[in-house]
C-alpha cells in the first residue's frame, strides 16, 4: 500500500490521521456496518450489497476478501460469487446472501490482529515504542535478537514510516515485556546499555516515560519530556533538567512572549 491515501476511513485506521474528515469518516462507516448489521433480521436472505461494500472496505484496509472468508469462517467461493459474480457460467455477482452468512463477514472488523502479516502500515507507534526501548538502555542488537529479526532490518525498522503488520504485533509484544524492565539486570551489560541510552538522546528518541499509551501510535501526538511539555512551564523544567527543548514548549514559550 502506498502512504498517499486519499483522507478517510482507511487513511484514518491505517495511518492513524486524526484530522475531521478522517474521524467524520471512521464515524460514518461505523454507523454504516451497524446499521447493515442489523439486516440480519432479514429472513430468510438478507441484501447482498452492504456485505459486498464491507468485503471491499476490508480489501482497503489490507484484508483480501480470501483472508476476510477464513477469518469469517465462510467459504471461499460463496466470497468470489459475492463479489465476482459465477464467471465459468457468466452469473452476476450474488445479490441476495443468508443472513448468518452476512453477519459472519460483517463481523470481521479491520483491526491490527486481522491484518495479514505483510500489510504494510503507518510505522509512528513501532518507531516510538523501539526508540524509547533503546533511550532506556536496551540495545538494538539485543532487541533485533528478541523480536527476532536481522539486526540490518531492525536498524531500518526503528526509523521507518511504514511497517509490516506482522512488525507491528510483535514491536507491542516485546514493549509490553521490557518496559518495566532494567536492561542491565535482565543481561544487557552496563556499557552497551550505557551506549545506547547516549545513543538514544543524541537523536532525539523519547523516553518510555514521556508516552502516554493512548498517544504513542497518534502521529500527530509529543513526547512529553517534562510532564509540563505544551506550556510555558515546561521550557523552564527543560533547561533545569538539560533536555533539549521541545517543540511545543519552544511554541508555548514564543505565545507567551508575545502576549
Amino acid at each position: 500500500m502506498s502512504a498517499g491515501r486519499p483522507h478517510g476511513n482507511e487513511k484514518y485506521h491505517l495511518e492513524n490521521c486524526r484530522c475531521p474528515i478522517c474521524r467524520q469518516a471512521a464515524r460514518d462507516y461505523d454507523n454504516n456496518r451497524s446499521r447493515a448489521i442489523a439486516y440480519g433480521r432479514w429472513q430468510p436472505y438478507v441484501d447482498a450489497e452492504p456485505v459486498r461494500q464491507h468485503v471491499r472496505a476490508l480489501g482497503d484496509f489490507g484484508i483480501g476478501w480470501m483472508r476476510a472468508a477464513k477469518l469469517a469462517g465462510v467459504s471461499t467461493g460463496g466470497v468470489s460469487k459475492l463479489l465476482y459474480g459465477d464467471r465459468p457460467r457468466n452469473l452476476p455477482p450474488t445479490r441476495r446472501v443468508r443472513p448468518e452468512t452476512a453477519l459472519k463477514l460483517l463481523g470481521v472488523e479491520p483491526t491490527l490482529d486481522n491484518l495479514g502479516d505483510r500489510t504494510v502500515i503507518d510505522g509512528t507507534g513501532t518507531r516510538r515504542r523501539l526508540q524509547a526501548l533503546v533511550y532506556a538502555g536496551w540495545t538494538q542488537s539485543e532487541l533485533a535478537r528478541r523480536m527476532p529479526m536481522d539486526r540490518g532490518n531492525f536498524g531500518r525498522t526503528i526509523v521507518s514510516g511504514l511497517v509490516e503488520a506482522a512488525t507491528v504485533r510483535t514491536t507491542r509484544r516485546l514493549y509490553d515485556e521490557l518496559w518495566r524492565l532494567d536492561p542491565v539486570e535482565a543481561g544487557v551489560p552496563a556499557h552497551p546499555a550505557a551506549s545506547a541510552r547516549k545513543i538514544a538522546a543524541a537523536r532525539g528518541w523519547a523516553p518510555i516515560g514521556a508516552w502516554d499509551d493512548d498517544r504513542i501510535d497518534d502521529p500527530d501526538a509529543w513526547p512529553d519530556w517534562t510532564g509540563w511539555c505544551g506550556t510555558p512551564r515546561g521550557r523552564t523544567i527543560h533547561h533545569r533538567t538539560k533536555i533539549p527543548v521541545c517543540q511545543p514548549c519552544r511554541t508555548a514559550a514564543q505565545q507567551q512572549t508575545a502576549a
